[in-house]
Parts: C-alpha cells; structure tokens; sequence
C-alpha cells in the first residue's frame, strides 16, 4: 500500500514497495504568488533552465518525488546557503530579480527547503529499514544549445545524450548496479539506434545526491542521470511527446537489472 505526503505547492511523494527511487525535483515551473511579480525574468527564461517533462519519467518505480515549484524560486538541489540566486553568476549570468529578494521572502522559501529535506529523510530512512539499501534516479535535463535557437549544438564530445553524475558514491561498491543501469540504458533501442550514454562526463552530481550519500553512506546508490534536451526544443519548451515517452520507455528497462545488480551487492531481497 502507498502513501503519499506533500508539502503540496512544492512537492509530492509517493512511497510504494520497491528499494529503487526516482525523482524529478527541477521539474517545477511554479512560483509563490507573493513574489511572482518580483522576478526579472519571463516564465519562458525560467523555463529554459527547469527540466520540464522530467517527471513523466518518474513513474517507472513505485517511490518518486516531483518537484513544483521553479528553481529560480528555490533550488533543492543547491546546499542551503546556495539554494536561492541571489546574484547573476548563481543562474548562467541571469539577472533573477528587479531588485534584491527581501529576507522575509527568502526566509519563506527556505522553511520549504527545510522542510523537503527533513521529509525525503523520513521517506529514504523508512525504505532503508524496509529494504537494507536503496537505488535512486535523480532525473535531470540539461541545455546544449545555448547560442540559441538556430545556434550550433554543444560539442557532442563533452555533451553526451545521457550523463550519469556518479560524483560522491562509494563507487567501488556500486559499481556493478551503475554498469547495470548503463549497459541497459545503452542497449535500448531508441528509434533504432543506441543513446549515447556516459559517466561523469558533463556533470558528476549535484548537492541533493550529495546530501543523500553523505546521510545514508553505503546503503545509497545515486545516479544523477541527466537527459540532453534533444528530446524538446529548449527555447520554445515544446517537448517532442513521442521522444518523452521512448525515453521513459528505456528507463523502464533499466530498473529490473539495476535492481538485480543491487541485490547481489547488498545481498537483500
């Protein structure tokens, strides 16, 4: 039996009966009424920098948490003191707000922040006493075309279509469950061909699978697994519905032999 909690605005999860998790906490688009007008910038910049459609991927497991709200209002992927962009150099060079966010503004958002992480730490403690260990798929999207619209792709050399962020792991201990999760994720057939999928490439991981490695130790295996946007096109927003749902598609297929590849390594059922 599930349950869900919320703090409802902000996020959402839902607890089922696997040891694997997945989260999309940079798939809100939503900001706070109360600070709505203060932004500098449109909702279509700040949605160049979310990872909309990110949490239709979230439901190839029974756990997931899905966040709400923008990342230019509040960044639970950023430590505490980083979790608001306060200057340009905190958001690609964006001038986030017409003026500088009042403490009382930021304080509201931060209760949330604290909020979150004391409700995720509740939820991976219950899966940890249930299972032993657990697996998360921390889902992302990232930007590679950013000269604009009809501007040059970013080298696909250091850009591949799948980065998996394995930053803070004990990776010798996981690294069977993570070549598991590649070599099915490369397998797929996506529209007959194979997606390139790579380790630590363009990113190692943010501050949320951080956080969680440093809390659980080895009992947490994080993927920080972040899709290229080529499934959409990043300066309208408009996704490609097919190329969303083959993605979630291959996810699908990836979360029997990762949570195989878990089993043996932590020697659970």
């Amino acid at each position: 039996m599930t349950t869900i909690k919320a703090d409802s605005t902000y996020y959402t999860i839902k607890r089922g009966d696997s040891p694997l998790i997945a989260t999309a906490i940079h798939s809100g688009h939503e900001v706070r009424h109360n600070i709505s007008n203060l932004f500098a910038l449109a909702a279509e910049e700040r949605l160049r920098e979310e990872d909309p459609f990110t949490d239709h991927w979230v439901e190839v497991t029974d756990n997931y948490i899905i966040g709400h709200n923008s990342r230019f209002e509040l960044d639970l992927n950023r430590p505490r003191n980083k979790a608001i962009y306060r200057k340009p150099e905190d958001a690609w060079g964006l001038n986030v707000w017409k003026d500088e966010l009042a403490h009382e503004f930021a304080e509201e958002s931060l209760m949330h922040y604290d909020r979150f992480y004391t409700d995720v730490k509740q939820f991976l403690t219950e899966i940890q006493q249930r299972h032993g260990c657990f697996v998360v798929y921390d889902l992302h999207s990232y930007n590679h075309k950013r000269d604009g619209a009809t501007g040059p792709e970013a080298d696909p050399q250091q850009n591949p279509e799948v980065n998996i962020g394995t930053g803070n792991m004990n990776h010798k201990k996981w690294a069977p469950v993570v070549n598991a999760f590649i070599k099915s994720l490369q397998s797929y057939d996506y529209h007959g061909r194979s997606l390139d999928v790579r380790e630590n490439v363009k990113f190692e991981g943010g501050h949320f699978m951080r956080w969680i490695h440093d809390n659980f130790g080895d009992s947490a295996c994080v993927m920080s697994i972040e899709f290229k946007k080529f499934f959409m096109d990043e300066w309208t927003g408009q996704p490609d519905h097919a190329q969303v749902q083959e993605i979630k598609n291959a996810l699908g297929q990836t979360t029997k032999p990762v949570l195989a590849a878990m089993h043996e390594v932590c020697g659970v059922l």
